[in-house]
């Protein structure tokens, strides 16, 4: 387990910014204590410096994980995020999507969602945002991310902007 290189920090906080923005300093410095990032095999933990100085006893390749797996790198040096990390996303997110009881399972099947499905949406949410999906209980269920081609301005009705095109990759 080691720390994260200058890049594979850069490229992770990019995808983190994406979802939870300047909030990106409250996940390090916690009221709780101070928490930090590790890899290992590839995989980024989010873990806490206590039990990250208690884990220091054990070998590297004894340790299976340590902590929450945030995400992982791919072989092409691109980061991705695990449904793990959602807990820790949810609280700090910008943009948040709201979806109705009755499009909640056929989304979490992998469905899209209609504007029918929609309960509510942030202010502002423009329609090349990661945003982090809830049910109407305010129980986060997914992120979904932004589309990979460039975006358009934020114009318009919100509810109408957000494409829920969004599918359950990450489980």
């Amino acid at each position: 387990m080691r720390p994260l290189t200058e890049e594979e920090t850069r490229v992770m906080f990019e995808k983190i910014a994406k979802y939870i923005g300047e909030n990106l300093q409250l996940l390090v410095d916690r009221p709780d204590g101070t928490y930090c990032f590790r890899l290992h095999n590839d995989r980024v933990y989010y873990v806490s410096e206590k039990i990250l100085k208690l884990a220091a006893n054990i070998s590297g390749d004894k340790l299976v994980s340590l902590g929450t797996c945030f995400g992982k790198f791919t072989k092409t040096h691109k980061f991705r995020l695990h449904i793990t990390a959602l807990d820790y996303l949810a609280p700090y997110a910008k943009y948040k999507v709201w979806i109705k009881p009755g499009a909640e399972q056929s989304f979490l099947y992998g469905n899209h969602v209609l504007k029918s499905g929609l309960g509510r949406i942030t202010e502002s949410t423009c329609q090349y945002q990661g945003v982090v999906v809830y049910s109407m209980a305010d129980v986060p269920l997914m992120r979904a991310p932004p589309p990979p081609s460039g975006g358009a301005g934020c114009r318009g009705d919100p509810q109408s902007r957000w494409s829920a095109r969004c599918r359950l990759r990450d489980v």
